[in-house]
């Protein structure tokens, strides 16, 4: 296992973990529930400290699976979390993440997002997400689901050019970012936030993944993590439930995926060719 653990910069310079854990359908199960935790704490005891969830995952569910995993580490986890956009007016915003805080039993969001675009406008989130900040509720705020117009109007309103992330479907078969988004955020220093990075498990079984596993001494899942993890300022949150699952994430930061590996996954994966829309889950 290496020492170093690999990260990506948010734009105030502040240096969180490329790899995290996401939560994505925890928390809707009481069957479930002690190995969802258990699945987090091995997470953080492996060095995995960023938590993403969000108040729609198990309707809150998820948010008290992670207060629980965190008990008593607080201080040593990145938290994230997002406000629907049906909350997301200004009142809307500040009333969700004080549930959300109430759930995950803190007093403040490390990063919180919007988890997509609504109707309500992007000024009156902003302006939710700077008094958050002012009185200490949360650290940083970001977006999830803009593509690269949203992102341009959004550096148009009035404290928008303080987001911090942008959380975007991106894996080997969702590569449509690639085009515009992923280089613009690139460009202006903001970190993406990539959810699905192994499309929900459906990437596992591709034949050219698990031939370049081989040759690693890796695990499907692990060559996709490490693709994503290559580049400069992209987090990948896969979410894990079985021990092993998680210890083969955690693996992923151990591979140097070659120039020839990256062949045979441009051949098998083609890069977008021009702008696609942003695909969602």
């Amino acid at each position: 296992m290496t020492s170093a653990f690999r990260t990506a910069l948010l734009p105030s310079g502040e240096a969180v973990p490329a790899l995290g854990l996401g939560t994505w359908n925890m928390g809707e199960s009481r069957a479930r529930h002690d190995a969802e935790v258990a699945a987090l704490r091995l997470g953080l005891d492996l060095g995995l400290t960023l938590i993403d969830t969000a108040e729609m995952y198990g309707s809150g569910g998820a948010e008290r699976v992670v207060a629980e995993a965190i008990a008593g580490r607080r201080d040593s986890v990145f938290l994230v979390s997002k406000v629907l956009p049906q909350n997301a007016s200004r009142k809307g915003t500040l009333t969700a993440c004080e549930r959300s805080l109430k759930r995950l039993h803190t007093d403040r969001i490390d990063l919180y997002l919007l988890h997509w675009r609504g109707s309500y406008p992007l000024a009156d989130t902003v302006a939710a997400f700077e008094e958050l900040q002012r009185a200490g509720k949360i650290r940083h705020w970001g977006v999830s689901n803009l593509d690269s117009d949203d992102m341009d109007e959004l550096g148009r309103v009035p404290g928008g050019g303080a987001c911090a992330a942008n959380q975007v479907l991106h894996n080997l078969s969702r590569r449509g970012i690639e085009h515009d988004l992923l280089p613009r955020c690139q460009r202006t220093g903001l970190p993406v936030m990539a959810y699905s990075p192994i499309e929900q498990g459906r990437l596992l079984k591709h034949a050219t993944l698990k031939a370049i596993a081989a040759r690693h001494q890796a695990t499907p899942a692990g060559i996709a993590l490490a693709w994503l993890l290559r580049r400069p300022g992209v987090i990948a949150i896969p979410k894990a439930t079985n021990p092993q699952h998680v210890h083969d994430n955690r693996a992923a930061l151990d591979v140097a995926l070659t120039e020839t590996d990256l062949a045979e996954l441009d051949r098998a994966f083609p890069p977008p060719k021009g702008p696609r829309p942003l695909e969602m889950l």
